[in-house]
């Protein structure tokens, strides 16, 4: 294992933080601002609420921007409030071809009941690719994969699917995809499928189901690559019998970490945990010192799409859950992951929870969580740097 520590915390003001990061040595930043939500510590100046805002997060983003390697990607947390600046002011920064997603984070399922109008119960996840051609984050995943989907099982236990081999899309057709146009042989009785006549075999072309002609998925090459992942079968279709070929579609695939499914945009709290999950949490190591904070799962996912020996950024580290969901993924998997988290030394508010307990600032309750974390995973895995790297 690594004997880098897997968490450094950094008491300080990210601005002044963040040039002391080595320009492109991190692979991935996470961060969740303040939402700028009308609260004692709305920003506002003579040009407005939403202009004081995006003039405090712009030098932090720019600053961001040179720490992250060219294959890293930013994803930040934000609301209603401010995620239409948000997005213009990251298109300004990190360029509009470099916009990955716009995710929906289902946090509060119940849907918040005070106040009028609608019951709010999601979030936004803002993503972005220091350099989209370059970039390496994978927007897929093992944890939604059902091996339901796959009710097929081969002689050697390996549980598969079939997909038709045709092109179902319309869009792909003998005028937009030419060289995929072409037929196959296949035998209906044996399963048995070539790019070249052989005896039993039928010549098949693809056709969409109304009988019109349609492409191959796979071209010729590919075909004689994989003819074990291929069957021909007999079908009813829409006009009568017919054959078709099919893929062998496996569900555990030679890959890392087994077969991954793509990340849809909208993440349910079923999938990645909601704030009272999240409080929950931080409750179990610290207590509850914290009123909003992230759920280790959503950073867990986060985390995932991203190598397992990234170097990862928070320089709004609130209560610790970026550092917590590290040390919990490298406990799981044996990665090698190392996160920098930055909070400063805002004070708590008098008389709650975190104050009672002794941690008067915030960045008090982020040491403390990351302290406890490494206890409750052999200890080791905790830097505290109290001052600034000189």
């Amino acid at each position: 294992m690594d004997e880098r520590p897997w968490n450094v915390f950094v008491e300080g003001d990210n601005l002044d933080v963040l040039p002391t990061v080595p320009a492109g040595s991190v692979d991935l930043v996470y961060v969740d601002p303040p939402y700028n939500t009308g609260n004692d510590f709305a920003y506002v100046d003579r040009y407005g609420r939403h202009a004081a805002w995006v003039a405090m997060m712009r030098p932090r983003l720019e600053a961001a921007r040179e720490t992250i390697a060219d294959t890293g990607a930013i994803f930040v947390s934000i609301d209603d409030h401010e995620v239409a600046h948000l997005r213009l002011l990251m298109d300004d920064v990190f360029g509009e071809a470099n916009f990955l997603a716009q995710v929906v984070v289902n946090l509060n399922p119940k849907g918040r009941q005070l106040g009028g109008g609608f019951a709010t119960s999601h979030e936004y996840l803002l993503v972005f690719a220091r350099d989209a051609r370059r970039c390496v984050l994978d927007a897929s995943t093992t944890d939604t994969v059902d091996p339901a989907d796959f009710p097929e099982t081969a002689p050697d236990g390996r549980r598969f699917r079939h997909l038709p081999l045709r092109n179902t899309n319309k869009k792909f057709n003998p005028l937009t995809a030419r060289t995929l146009h072409f037929p196959v042989y296949g035998d209906p009785r044996g399963g048995r499928v070539a790019t070249a006549p052989f005896e039993g075999g039928q010549e098949v072309w693809p056709v969409f189901g109304d009988g019109r002609p349609a492409v191959w998925r796979w071209s010729r090459p590919r075909i004689e690559e994989r003819p074990d992942d291929l069957v021909c079968r007999s079908i009813r279709g829409r006009h009568g019998e017919r054959v078709d070929v099919f893929q062998r579609d496996w569900l555990h695939r030679d890959t890392p970490g087994g077969r991954r499914k793509k990340l849809h945009t909208i993440w349910l709290a079923q999938e990645v945990g909601s704030t009272d999950t999240a409080v929950a949490e931080l409750k179990e190591v610290v207590g509850h010192v914290f009123e909003s904070p992230k759920p280790t799962g959503l950073l867990r996912r986060i985390l995932g799409t991203m190598p397992a020996d990234a170097t990862v950024l928070d320089f709004f580290a609130g209560s610790g859950t970026t550092g917590h969901a590290v040390a919990l993924a490298n406990a799981e998997d044996g990665g090698t992951r190392q996160c920098i988290s930055v909070e400063i030394a805002r004070p708590t508010r008098p008389g709650s929870n975190a104050h009672l307990a002794g941690l008067v600032t915030v960045a008090d309750i982020t040491r403390a969580r990351l302290r406890a974390v490494d206890v409750l995973l052999g200890g080791g895995l905790v830097e505290a740097v109290d001052t600034l790297p000189g």
